[in-house]
């Protein structure tokens, strides 16, 4: 693969060369910052564990991220560099097939004329051709967020289709939509794992943001408060949205609008029941 960005790094963790890494892939995650892979697609994290066969994909360079505490003085490059590193601790810790970093600013991910990071997903779809995708779902209201989520869906080729996509939870959580609409990703048994991912990242957490308790009780909540009359079947569950008959990208705005539909009407149905 021949990336956009000189400083688009891929972190193989156990030290196989780049292209068998990547060949072993069967889930693939693409989150918009670092740490995003852990919060919503650990299930493909788990999924792939024993067998090396997850691999990371993260879009921005981190620069933006807020900072106080013992990075309050950090630039923009040594926020890059720890948040880096601290990515690829997690792909040492969650046994990553790889971690490719794209290192594009938010702007740029952003600009719906500038088509650098669809190519460059373009290309880890035609090497890893995994089974499962898991990326942002698009009622997210992060807007970075919902641009990745984009540009992975009008990158998939037309040749060797994952079996599944998912748009996961982030910065939104996908409470609302109805019951029969809800992919539940059961991530049950493997909290241990779950809080060494989740604290690796420092620098957010430090920097006034608890995402590793904040991640960890939305799952505990989706598990509990799925069912109203029967005994939790899981403990820990993440909430995801069918992105399958989306790829190639058209009709996405339609898509989930009329999720948007259902979820009134069936409210307006109990309210009226």
């Amino acid at each position: 693969m021949k990336l956009r960005n000189a400083t688009a790094e891929i972190f193989i963790p156990d030290g196989q060369p780049v292209a068998g890494a990547l060949q072993r892939t069967t889930h693939l995650g693409v989150g918009a910052h670092q740490d995003d892979l852990e919060f919503m697609a650990f299930h493909g994290i788990v999924a792939g564990y024993e067998k090396r066969s997850f691999t990371g994909v993260t879009c921005t360079n981190g620069s933006g991220s807020a900072r106080t505490g013992k990075f309050a003085s950090f630039t923009d490059e040594q926020m890059m560099i720890e948040r880096r590193r601290e990515q690829n601790r997690a792909a040492e810790i969650g046994r990553y097939a790889a971690m490719i970093h794209l290192d594009y600013p938010s702007r740029v991910v952003k600009d719906p004329n500038d088509t650098s990071l669809r190519e460059d997903l373009r290309q880890i779809l035609a090497a890893t051709r995994p089974q499962v995708v898991y990326t942002h779902n698009p009622a997210d209201k992060h807007v970075t967020h919902i641009s990745v989520v984009l540009a992975v869906l009008q990158a998939l080729p037309a040749s060797h289709r994952p079996e599944k996509v998912y748009g996961c939870e982030v910065w939104r959580d996908l409470d609302w939509l109805p019951d029969e609409r809800k992919v539940l990703l059961d991530v049950t048994g493997h909290d241990e794992l779950a809080a060494k991912l989740n604290g690796v990242f420092e620098s957010q957490i430090a920097g006034g943001k608890r995402y590793d308790l904040a991640v960890v009780g939305r799952r505990r909540a989706n598990a509990t408060f799925l069912e109203s009359h029967t005994t939790d079947k899981a403990t820990a569950v993440t909430f995801a949205i069918d992105l399958t008959p989306l790829m190639g990208g058209g009709g996405v705005a339609a898509y989930v609008a009329g999720l948007i539909d259902e979820f009134r009407a069936d409210v307006q149905r109990q309210l009226t029941r």
